[in-house]
């Protein structure tokens, strides 16, 4: 099965670029030492693994799934082999003493990349997991930031999201209260960021729901109203090292919108994988008929579908990677695009949030709309999509 022809495309999206950057990736890689945060995620393996096949003189790889960094080692040594250079991985969480004490050990590393998020609209359905996601976002890649500053980084990297710009939702507010806050920092330590569409089949996603469901015997159930951009892994990973390898102090990376890259709806997809798998989609006017009627659907190689209007909070109406106000550079690079950064921030603003969430914290207890406020006092414009039902609630 190609993913690629599940997500509507042809040909992979930065292949240009790669090839005309090539001799500088790989000579900026094989000169560098390399720490990657979040490495066992799908976009932090394939950017792990874009580093480690370019042959680093070391790759160190964080997170804090055991399980998947058991899995990064295995792709990694069934794929590549073992290069020359020292590759280590640590199950560790970067906002702990732990993480201090590897920078401590270990370090200096020439580039950070930080792909460690929370990356989940339906992250924001009760204030613990918000809270979290503002620790993890936004106060963790501070804190890793200022390690890697401390011990002389040539380069700090950190993954955004689409969803950054002109945001609707908490998660791709913190996301953007993040770049704020890196434009800040980026007087003292060069960083540079991206913001990309969604991951294909990345660990939690819709897609990679589709093989639980596939592998479990169980109906697909997808909106048929939102229609998003999709990258592979591997493009991720791409991306990513573009912008951490080449992007000047401030830049965040974009992919172009070509014919290579073109909206698609997540029913055309389940539509697509299960007709590649055999199966003739069968659509089921409710969530209950669907489960009712799995078993003998599937027996008569049709499978169950609920396809629906979406109507959970934070979803947007449409994706975009950049607003009207940013500064744009559509030359540099044939498939990517680039947001120009001056440090432009509100020192008061910026403290006022910090100060606001720690309070909250330190008193142990808030509510949904007390993290809200903190939000717009950073974000006025921000346009916050609530209608009182979360993913959670969706089959």
């Amino acid at each position: 099965m190609s993913m690629l022809s599940l997500i509507g495309r042809e040909s992979p999206i930065f292949e240009s670029d790669i090839q005309e950057q090539g001799l500088s990736l790989n000579q900026l890689v094989a000169e560098g030492r390399y720490l990657v945060i979040g490495g066992a995620g799908t976009i932090g393996q394939a950017v792990t693994k874009e580093i480690f096949k370019r042959d680093p003189q070391a790759l160190h790889v964080v997170d804090i799934s055991e399980n998947n960094m058991v899995e990064l080692v295995r792709d990694i040594r069934s794929s590549e082999g073992y290069g020359t250079g020292d590759f280590r991985t640590y199950a560790i969480d970067c906002g702990e003493v732990e993480f201090e004490a590897l920078m401590a050990s270990e370090g200096p590393y020439d580039y950070v990349f930080n792909l460690s998020a929370l990356k989940h609209v339906r992250s924001e359905k009760d204030p613990l997991t918000l809270m979290r996601m503002i620790m993890v976002n936004v106060f963790n890649t501070l804190k890793t930031l200022r390690l890697a500053k401390k011990s002389g980084a040539k380069k700090y990297f950190c993954v955004s999201t689409d969803k950054a710009a002109n945001p609707v939702n908490m998660m791709g507010a913190s996301k953007r209260i993040m770049e704020m806050f890196l434009m800040r920092e980026s007087l003292t330590q060069n960083i540079s960021m991206a913001r990309f569409a969604n991951v294909a089949f990345s660990d939690g996603s819709l897609l990679h729901g589709f093989n639980q469901r596939f592998a479990k015997r169980q109906p697909f159930s997808a909106p048929n109203d939102v229609k998003r951009y999709f990258m592979t892994p591997q493009e991720s990973g791409e991306l990513c090292l573009l912008s951490g390898l080449l992007g000047n102090n401030r830049d965040i990376f974009f992919p172009k919108l070509r014919e290579k890259l073109h909206l698609i709806t997540f029913s055309e997809i389940a539509v697509r994988y299960l007709q590649e798998r055999g199966y003739e989609p069968y659509e089921c006017g409710s969530e209950d008929e669907a489960r009712d009627r799995a078993e003998e659907l599937i027996a008569d190689n049709q499978w169950p579908c609920y396809f629906f209007k979406s109507d959970t909070t934070g979803e947007k109406d449409f994706e975009e990677f950049f607003t009207d106000n940013e500064d744009l550079d559509m030359q540099r690079f044939d498939t990517v695009g680039v947001i120009r950064n001056q440090a432009d921030f509100d020192e008061g603003d910026l403290d006022d949030f910090m100060d606001g969430i720690e309070s909250l914290r330190a008193k142990g207890t808030w509510i949904k709309d007390d993290i809200v406020e903190l939000y717009f006092g950073l974000l006025p414009e921000f346009a916050h999509k609530e209608t009182g039902k979360y993913l959670d609630q969706r089959m």
